[in-house]
C-alpha cells in the first residue's frame, strides 16, 4: 500500500473517531471540545487535499443518481464544516480566545448546534456512500482468506444489529428535534458514563452509514438497469 493511501486511511479513521466525541462536548468539557473541533477541521482540510482529484473531476463524466447524491452530501457537508468553524471561533473561550471578536454569540450558538447535528448525519452518510472505498483499502491491509465469507457474514450481521440499536438510540437521544431546531437546548445526563454516550452515537453513525451504503447501492443498481434497458432498445 502506498504512503498516500496509508495517510488517507489514518485521516479518515481519526475523523471517524473524533465525530462521536465531539457530540459529547458537555461531558468532555469546553477546552477539550474546542481542541477536538479544531483538530477535526484541520483533518477535514487534509481530507480535501488528499482527495483533490475528486474535486478536479466534478465537471467531468456523467451524473447518475448515486453521484448526484454523493456530490450533494459532500457539498452540504462542506458548508456545514465552514459554518461550524466560523461559529466555533466566535464561541471559543479557550483555543481562539485571543481573537478580538465581540457579539453574535446567540446566533453562533444556534448555528453551531444545528451544524453539529447535521454535520454528524452528513459525515455518517458520506462514510456510508464511500464504504466501498473503505472496504477496498481494508482488503489491501487484510488480504482475503479462506474464512473471508464467514467474516463478511459476521460483519454484516453485526452492522445490522448495531444499526437496529442505532435507530432506538437516534430516537432516544432526540436527534430529530435538534436537527430541525424543535429543541434549541441539548440535554446531557451528567450521571451517564461517557462510554455509554459514545456507544450510542457510534451505533447511530453505523445506522446512518448503512442507510448511505445500501441507499447508494440501490441508486447504482437502478442506474445499471436503465443502462441495460437502453442498450436492449438499441439492439
Amino acid at each position: 500500500m502506498r504512503a498516500k493511501q496509508k495517510v488517507k486511511i489514518a485521516v479518515d479513521l481519526a475523523m471517524t473517531a473524533l465525530l462521536p466525541c465531539l457530540m459529547g462536548y458537555a461531558l468532555l468539557g469546553e477546552t477539550i471540545h474546542e481542541w477536538l473541533g479544531a483538530s477535526m477541521f484541520c483533518l477535514w482540510i487534509g481530507h480535501l487535499i488528499l482527495n483533490r482529484s475528486w474535486i478536479k473531476g466534478l465537471a467531468k463524466g456523467l451524473y447518475p443518481a448515486v453521484r448526484i447524491a454523493g456530490t450533494a452530501v459532500n457539498g452540504l457537508l462542506g458548508l456545514v464544516m465552514i459554518s461550524m468553524a466560523v461559529s466555533g471561533i466566535i464561541l471559543s473561550k479557550h483555543v481562539f480566545a485571543f481573537l478580538p471578536i465581540t457579539g453574535g454569540a446567540a446566533f453562533a450558538r444556534t448555528l453551531h448546534m444545528l451544524g453539529s447535528y447535521w454535520g454528524f448525519v452528513l459525515m455518517s452518510l458520506h462514510l456510508g456512500l464511500h464504504w466501498n472505498l473503505v472496504l477496498a483499502a481494508m482488503r489491501k491491509v487484510f488480504p482475503a482468506s479462506e474464512q473471508s465469507l464467514l467474516r463478511i457474514t459476521c460483519l454484516r450481521a453485526a452492522a445490522i444489529l448495531i444499526s437496529i440499536y442505532g435507530i432506538f438510540a437516534f430516537a432516544g437521544r432526540q436527534l430529530g428535534s435538534y436537527l430541525f431546531l424543535q429543541n434549541q437546548f441539548v440535554f446531557f445526563d451528567f450521571s451517564e458514563p461517557l462510554a455509554v454516550f459514545l456507544a450510542d452515537y457510534l451505533a447511530i453513525m453505523v445506522f446512518i452509514a448503512c442507510v448511505g451504503y445500501y441507499g447508494g447501492k440501490l441508486l447504482q443498481a437502478a442506474f445499471h438497469r436503465r443502462i441495460v434497458a437502453a442498450e436492449g432498445k438499441t439492439c
